[in-house]
């Protein structure tokens, strides 16, 4: 596979950048607005990002939403009558109609005192964040992608369907708003990607990675063992050899989630084809220097 001829969504939305390089919106952007919420999205759509990350899990009622944690986290959300809770609230139980009576808009996120609080904001589903780019006006709304990730751990069952059930529920609101050739899928839990290699041949996948595996060549092992596309690994440890190397191979380095500066430059000089960030209005405006 030669680089240049990568399949799908992200070659194209790579090519349309106007920086040569793959800005994505952490869960949006979460450095100003509530992560995931169609708030912090419609920022990044604004702010002229080229991807929106995001997360998905499944309701008792198996609807996609979009969230980070497995369990609703008490220092973004507030319980049904607005108040703080301390008790693990998992996604997994409950119905749709009932996650939706949480506010995961009003608290600002203490790790990015920045943001602005959208009150009263629940979580939405993936079809309500497809559906906000489709009737949006923006002009980056015509042509922004999607990377979305699978949230699930094989050590904890409990958090989600297993693998192959949530690929296809994710994959049937893919597919209902015809952005097949928009997305990408990304997951740090390698038996959701070879599920969706299986079901989606020509779907572009990316595999995220925290830690970095102690085996030399091991990067581009796992690459080409799943099929995927892109790496996605810690900004922290990435080096110009890792990038090389994936590149050599065909393949994309797209790092998370390095926020500041020093920290673009570093994964810039290094020769990552994308970053995610928290902070995409900042570093569109870095790239524009």
């Amino acid at each position: 596979m030669k680089r240049g001829l990568l399949m799908g969504a992200f070659l194209i939305s790579f090519l349309e950048s106007a920086y040569a390089l793959e800005v994505q919106g952490h869960r949006g952007a979460r450095w100003m607005r509530p992560e995931n919420t169609l708030p912090a999205f419609e920022y990044a759509l604004q702010v002229g990002v080229n991807t929106l990350e995001l997360d998905t899990l499944i309701t008792k009622d198996k609807q996609v939403v979009v969230h980070h944690d497995p369990a609703l986290n008490p220092d973004i959300c507030l319980d049904p009558q607005g108040k703080k809770f301390t008790t693990q609230i998992l996604i997994r139980s409950l119905t749709l109609k009932e996650l939706k009576a949480y506010d995961c808009g009003s608290l600002v996120n203490p790790s990015f005192p920045q943001q602005v609080a959208q009150p009263k904001t629940p979580i939405p589903t993936l079809e309500e964040v497809f559906q906000m780019v489709e009737q949006s006006k923006l002009h980056t709304a015509k042509k922004v992608y999607f990377n979305i990730e699978i949230k699930i751990e094989e050590a904890h069952p409990e958090y989600s369907p297993s693998p192959e059930e949530f690929v296809k529920l994710v994959l049937a609101v893919v597919e209902k708003h015809n952005f097949m050739n928009r997305v990408i899928l990304q997951s740090f839990d390698l038996r959701t990607l070879k599920v969706a290699r299986q079901l989606e041949p020509k779907l572009p996948l990316s595999i995220l990675i925290e830690d970095r595996p102690t085996e030399p060549g091991a990067l581009v092992k796992l690459m080409k063992a799943y099929q995927a596309q892109i790496l996605s690994p810690n900004y922290e440890w990435l080096t110009a050899q890792d990038v090389a190397e994936i590149h050599k191979m065909g393949g994309h380095v797209i790092p998370w989630t390095p926020n500041t500066k020093e920290h673009w430059q570093s994964m810039i000089d290094k020769g990552v084809d994308g970053i995610i960030t928290d902070n995409p209005k900042e570093l569109l405006d870095f790239l524009k220097r």
